[in-house]
């Protein structure tokens, strides 16, 4: 129970879940002022009581946030073993404007990029995977079209840093979880860069 919340904490088989899902969760409820309560007994369910903050007001004022709205139409790849965080980032990255096409088979991912090149404008990638991990699919993508921004997302990671990952050509670098205000700033200031 004590790190149940804890990224990448998973009872599952190898190459049979994450762990991302209580931590991302968590963070939601978080950032919306609230907490997750976890209850739980041997030999018995368990139990999550989700809290969140009422609100008072029937309506609600949407301020504009300047690092929220950054929107595109480019055509972005994006690419992770974890078919729940695919669908979430094509929403996502389809609600900012962009043209997404998506994969969960890095190899597939490979030999989509290899028929397509010129069509992306940019490739985001997980990094633990199977077949290629992510920055060795990003040194094959780059092999084959060297000007390609590619952004890495990792929970953590002991295998590669941000400075090994910028001294590879990765144009940036992300954590999990991670919220569309964060990620839509950094596809904005890689593309904006290019042009």
């Amino acid at each position: 129970m004590d790190k149940i919340f804890d990224p990448y904490f998973t009872t599952k088989f190898k190459n049979r879940g994450t762990g991302l899902g209580l931590a991302v969760s968590l963070k939601i409820a978080k950032n919306h002022g609230g907490e997750i309560i976890l209850s739980s007994r041997k030999d018995a369910d368990s139990t999550f009581d989700v809290y969140l903050p009422r609100i008072e007001k029937k309506t609600i004022e949407v301020k504009k946030n300047p690092g929220f709205q950054q929107i595109g139409n480019e055509r972005i790849l994006f690419i992770d073993d974890e078919e729940s965080l695919v669908d979430l980032g094509k929403q996502m990255l389809e609600h900012l404007g962009y043209d997404v096409v998506v994969q969960t088979d890095s190899l597939k991912a490979l030999e989509l990029f290899r028929s397509q090149a010129k069509d992306f404008d940019l490739v985001i990638t997980d990094m633990t995977m199977p077949n290629l991990t992510g920055d060795q699919l990003a040194t094959k993508l780059m092999a084959i079209r060297p000007d390609i921004l590619i952004v890495l997302c990792t929970g953590f990671s002991e295998v590669i840093s941000k400075e090994e990952a910028e001294k590879m050509g990765i144009s940036a670098f992300i954590m999990k979880p991670y919220g569309l205000p964060e990620l839509s700033e950094i596809i904005r200031a890689l593309l904006d860069k290019r042009k």
